[in-house]
């Protein structure tokens, strides 16, 4: 009889473990999803996280709040989440410097491609040249034989090192194979506002950042790096058409999660993404900011996975050939 119990008792603790177990999967998530980004508030990637956050937070029934995590050009914000508990409650929403810190940062507190699950892209932006509104230059060509004839005076703000400001001006003195004055700044705001202010002459940033003051007629435009004209800013045009034909570069986004995450949970925010992707909203804010979000086959692990990798390989030669390294 003891026996009996013993065997009947083991078994209502197993039922009971699946049952909890079960029941642990299906609910996830049950609390608030912390979506960190490894920039200021109020910067470009900031307005992609939170659009995002809003949409999926409907989807999942739970609050997704976002906390900037700035400094280092996005690695600590990187390390934050690397280092967070694996159970789907702390997710990352990066651009494109998580590729780049690879190759920026010789020593990462992180191992890049292996302390993360991949939840999927969320958005590629396109970067626009832009400067001061009373630079005397009226076009890219203008522009170009400007900045090489003064090189040594004219600067060129980016939001710190790794920032995606900071990457296109890399590319854009590559471009000109003429090195500029670079001007540093602690976040994105600051740059804009000098540029604004007339204090620098050129910068090199994200529709999402740019887009509102170009409309505003604050701040001159000379091209957006994407392949066709944009309808948000229908009378800038492209890189190539303004005489750069191989200067092409977006400022894609992904959301990542700590190793180790349980498949369910990378399963539910990957599904989420792709609701959010998919929302009229999202969409149609997107739109004002010159950008749109990726389509549904991106919204997959695999798929930022392999842009990440990809990436990782196409920036590496660049910083090392401009030999400019954040440590």
């Amino acid at each position: 009889m003891k026996i009996l119990n013993a065997v009947l008792g083991a078994t209502a603790v197993a039922a009971v473990s699946l049952f909890s177990a079960g029941a642990g999967a299906q609910t996830y998530p049950d609390r608030t999803i912390t979506m960190v980004v490894p920039f200021a508030a109020g910067g470009p990637t900031d307005t992609v996280a939170r659009l995002v956050a809003e949409s999926m937070s409907k989807d999942l029934g739970q609050q997704v709040i976002v906390e900037n995590v700035g400094g280092a050009g996005g690695t600590l914000g990187a390390a934050r989440v690397a280092n967070a508990e694996a159970d789907g409650y702390t997710v990352l929403l990066h651009h494109i410097g998580m590729a780049t810190s690879a190759t920026l940062y010789r020593k990462l507190p992180y191992d890049t491609l292996n302390a993360f699950e991949y939840v999927g892209l969320v958005t590629e932006v396109p970067m626009t040249i832009v400067a001061r509104k009373d630079l005397e230059p009226t076009d890219m060509a203008g522009l170009i034989e400007y900045a090489k004839a003064n090189k040594d005076t004219v600067t060129v703000a980016n939001a710190g090192i790794g920032a995606a400001s900071h990457l296109c001006g890399m590319l854009f003195m590559s471009a000109l194979e003429t090195p500029l004055v670079t001007v540093p700044y602690k976040g994105t705001g600051p740059a804009m506002t000098d540029l604004l202010g007339g204090q620098v002459d050129i910068m090199c940033d994200q529709t999402t950042n740019t887009t509102k003051q170009i409309q505003a007629g604050t701040i001159k435009a000379y091209a957006v790096t994407s392949p066709e004209r944009l309808d948000v800013l229908k009378d800038i045009p492209t890189t190539a058409e303004a005489g750069l034909a191989d200067f092409q570069v977006g400022i894609w986004h992904g959301i990542y999660v700590p190793k180790g995450t349980p498949a369910e949970a990378v399963e539910r925010l990957s599904k989420s993404l792709q609701v959010a992707l998919k929302d009229e909203n999202v969409a149609a804010r997107f739109a004002e900011l010159g950008t749109e979000p990726s389509p549904e086959a991106d919204g997959t692990p695999d798929a930022l996975k392999a842009k990440l990798e990809s990436e990782i390989a196409r920036w590496k030669p660049v910083i090392e050939a401009a030999g400019q390294y954040a440590d």
